[in-house]
């Protein structure tokens, strides 16, 4: 079966939907599925419990495409879903924190395995310092640093002013660097 959507921009298959053609949602989720999970896998660290959450993220996004306006990218809007649903999901199962899927680091063709080993204890370090940041920070530290969202597209995923992304930013990662030193006081690592 040949995909007749592959050429079509995301606005015109949201607007072929809206209009009753729901087999192309399927292209929708084919290019946005792997964002929507890695979002949710970092929030919820549970690939389980990511896979459900994706799956009904998805249904929301079919539910509303008749709400989104072209003023906006349309990854930044699923974003926006994406992120509310987990924390209202988060809400409802009264948890304190979001755990994030470990960081990703490279193992130098170079290095030691000293040097290897230290790496990967500075990404658990890491992990675990972001993990307790509370999620007004934590959120736009992780559409920033691990989503690679800019300021303003996280302004427009949580609905705030872009001076308070980049405070809640900049205050996040003061919050990380202040715990990483008191964590490992007198050792030498150099994450931020």
């Amino acid at each position: 079966m040949i995909n007749t959507y592959k050429d079509k921009s995301d606005y015109e298959i949201i607007q072929m939907c809206v209009n009753g053609d729901n087999d192309c949602f399927a292209e929708l989720v084919s290019r946005y599925k792997n964002l929507v999970y890695s979002v949710i896998l970092r929030m919820v660290n549970d690939r389980e419990e990511a896979n459900d959450l994706a799956q009904e993220v998805f249904i929301k996004i079919y539910k509303n495409l008749n709400k989104y306006y072209p003023d906006y990218k349309f990854s930044t809007w699923i974003i926006r879903i994406t992120t509310n649903h987990v924390i209202d999901y988060r809400r409802k199962k009264k948890q304190e924190t979001i755990p994030i899927d470990e960081i990703d680091y490279e193992i130098s063709a170079k290095g030691s395995p000293e040097s290897d080993y230290l790496k990967k204890e500075q990404a658990i370090m890491l992990k675990e310092v972001v993990n307790n940041l509370p999620d007004m920070y934590k959120i736009p530290i992780v559409l920033y640093h691990q989503q690679g969202l800019s300021y303003q597209e996280i302004a427009d995923v949580i609905e705030e002013p872009l001076s308070k992304v980049k405070n809640r930013i900049f205050r996040g990662r003061k919050m990380l660097k202040e715990a990483i030193i008191s964590m490992k006081e007198g050792d030498n690592y150099e994450l931020l």
